[in-house]
């Protein structure tokens, strides 16, 4: 049995969600994740900057290193289309600002609190908390060296554990759980 068949994701912690006002006649939401991993904030940048590190467990790819401000390619899984993102802020390995993502590392008991602020549609808070979890995982299995192989997009939604999660973080943050797949997910 492989690493990943024995993965199963824990419960749902480390996640809130914040109503951040109305922008164009729609609510705003953030998403707050918080993991504490047991890799320093150096290791943890650059799995959060570098491409073949993204690849390993990120939702999308970039065409370019994020570690520097400026504009790169970024496509998310299940998306044919790359979208231009402007990298905002880059302040190794402290601070890091990209499109609706925002990412602080902090030095803590020997390895990072890492915290992802992502702007979402409220309809899906659910399925980004839940998809975040099941990445934050993968990226301590591949920081660890022990890497279980990316789990995203139509895949994460098929997998037990995210839908498990989805149903958790729903029931956390009193909101209702979206139960149908979107069609990339249906069509899989």
């Amino acid at each position: 049995m492989t690493d990943r068949e024995q993965y199963t994701p824990g419960p749902a912690y480390g996640a809130q969600i914040r109503k951040d006002g109305v922008q164009n006649d729609k609510d705003k939401w953030t998403l707050i994740l918080v993991r504490e991993l047991r890799h320093s904030p150096e290791k943890v940048w650059q799995a959060l900057t570098d491409p073949a590190h993204l690849r390993e467990w990120a939702p999308f790819v970039t065409d370019a290193n994020l570690g520097t401000v400026g504009t790169v390619k970024l496509t998310w899984v299940g998306t044919p289309t790359p979208i231009e993102t402007r990298v905002t802020r880059a302040d190794a390995p402290k601070m890091l600002e990209y499109g609706d993502n925002r990412w602080e590392l902090e030095p803590f008991g020997g390895g990072t609190r890492l915290t992802l602020w992502s702007n979402i549609d409220r309809r899906f808070i659910s399925w980004g908390a839940a998809g975040w979890h099941i990445a934050f995982d993968v990226l301590d299995h591949l920081l660890s060296g022990s890497p279980i192989g990316r789990i995203v997009g139509a895949e994460v939604m098929k997998f037990e554990g995210w839908q498990r999660l989805n149903t958790e973080y729903a029931k956390q943050f009193g909101i209702k759980n979206a139960k149908l797949a979107p069609k990339a997910a249906q069509n899989s």
